[in-house]
């Protein structure tokens, strides 16, 4: 499966991300039909397949894209999370969902649109077509303490001013609000390395790993949530579960941030 490998790695290096987000939804479940089998099982949306899909902007993870969600490893284990864990969905607050990846956008519109509180889900990006609102994260036109949930995945490594996007989250959460704000963190870091100055998509990869990113998250992620005013809570939930479903599902062992505004 070299070529598919090399496609889809092209692919995210090339096409631009919202012709990517209109179209990936069409062609990749066309792909996922050299993976027949059952050995896997997307906990999303129940698709089997002998082994998930590679991904990957630079090097390619194998078994990490469910061909029928477009899941990867860290979106299925925190749907897992949500469902296992917590009240969202049977409780249906304000959810606040930036970037919207489009294996859990599918799951909660169709849990809060039965619910009967489809406007208590908000979806949000710059631009993705996926999204209902767009706008920059770092100055989010929301009243303060408007929303009771906000999930914030793998955009913080994006913008110019992280810092910030992190005090807009916290000042338009509720107080008792809670949310879950990954992004890839380099644990062989202690500290946060960036520069501004580098602009170069080349470079960029180089340093921070992929084209498009403006740093690489140290150790002192958390630290940087805790900064905005969050108390941030480090999770490894992938450690709590069966081996036997680690492996069923694909998880990875990478933690849940979980961050709460008292």
């Amino acid at each position: 499966m070299g070529l598919i490998e090399h496609g889809i790695r092209w692919a995210l290096n090339h096409i631009p991300r919202p012709l990517m987000q209109r179209t990936a939804g069409a062609f990749v479940p066309l792909l996922g039909a050299f993976y027949a089998g059952s050995g896997r099982e997307c906990p999303i949306c129940s698709t089997r397949r002998r082994k998930f899909m590679p991904y990957g902007y630079v090097k390619s993870r194998k078994d990490a894209l469910c061909p029928g969600c477009l899941s990867l490893e860290r979106h299925r284990t925190l749907w897992l999370y949500l469902q296992r864990e917590t009240k969202l969905l049977e409780e249906q607050p304000v959810l606040l969902h930036i970037a919207p990846e489009v294996c859990l956008k599918h799951r909660f519109e169709r849990a809060y649109g039965e619910g009967g509180h489809a406007d208590r889900y908000i979806t949000a990006d710059l631009e993705s077509p996926l999204a209902k609102m767009h706008f920059d994260v770092q100055e989010i036109p929301l009243p303060d303490q408007s929303v009771d949930v906000i999930i914030c995945n793998h955009l913080l490594e994006h913008v110019d001013d992280d810092r910030r996007a992190l005090k807009e989250l916290y000042r338009i959460m509720r107080h008792g609000g809670w949310g879950i704000v990954l992004s890839p963190v380099d644990e062989g870091r202690e500290h946060t390395f960036e520069d501004a100055s580098v602009t170069s998509p080349q470079e960029r990869t180089r340093l921070f790993g992929q084209y498009d990113h403006r740093r690489v998250y140290g150790r002192d992620y958390a630290q940087r949530l805790a900064e905005a005013g969050f108390v941030p809570e480090t999770l490894n939930y992938a450690a709590s579960l069966s081996p036997e479903e680690v492996e069923t599902f694909a998880l990875d062992d990478k933690p849940i941030y979980i961050v709460r505004r008292p």
